[in-house]
């Protein structure tokens, strides 16, 4: 089993999405989702920094870089959203709580959905009408929206973000086979050949 932790409101993470799934359906291999507290808590504890914290000139490669990968990926994206900065807590805590009900493959779908919802849809992933959409788009009840809000789903998302950085993870995304941790959406190669590799499909 792949573990994918991610935040929902990483550009990163939006990139390899789509990518990741296709990995996932041809080497036959699970994955379990962990959303995390990236911004709050995993960066603090792994020498991070938010976006607006960062110096003036990794703020500007980061842009750079974005925009590469949107090219040559051929992934619609907007640099600017205008809901980013956002917090990504409460779509976090719905993507646990519909895996909880659903399984990964709806999660899946779900994070998908939400991660196109603030890159290339403009839109602000703290607002339960986004939210309730993105619900909707993945036909999946509206009534996780509220279970999001349970207290067994705030203890999840705490238990994932501390699973995370005693992991050794310390960023989104990072998908971790067999303690092995591979981080970004540019290392999903390298993962792919790990998962074919060790699924016997080479």
């Amino acid at each position: 089993m792949v573990e994918y932790y991610l935040a929902p409101s990483s550009p990163w993470t939006y990139m390899g999405h789509s990518r990741f799934e296709d990995i996932l359906s041809a080497t036959r291999v699970n994955v379990r989702l962990f959303p995390v507290d990236l911004g709050g808590k995993v960066f603090p504890a792994t020498g991070g920094l938010p976006v607006g914290q960062r110096s003036v000139q990794r703020q500007a490669y980061r842009l750079v870089e974005l925009k590469r990968f949107s090219d040559h990926l051929k992934i619609p994206l907007n640099l600017n959203p205008k809901f980013f900065p956002v917090s990504a807590d409460p779509a976090a805590k719905l993507i646990i709580a519909v895996q909880e009900k659903e399984g990964p493959s709806a999660a899946m779908t779900l994070t998908g959905i939400i991660l196109e919802a603030v890159w290339a849809g403009d839109a602000n992933i703290a607002d339960p009408e986004v939210l309730n959409a993105s619900l909707l788009r993945a036909n999946l009840s509206h009534e996780y929206l509220a279970l999001s809000s349970a207290s067994w789903v705030k203890d999840l998302y705490e238990q994932n973000t501390i699973r995370a950085i005693e992991q050794g993870v310390f960023g989104s995304p990072s998908y971790v086979w067999n303690k092995e941790i591979f981080w970004g959406q540019d290392r999903l190669d390298f993962l792919k050949m790990r998962l074919t590799q060790e699924a016997g499909l080479n």
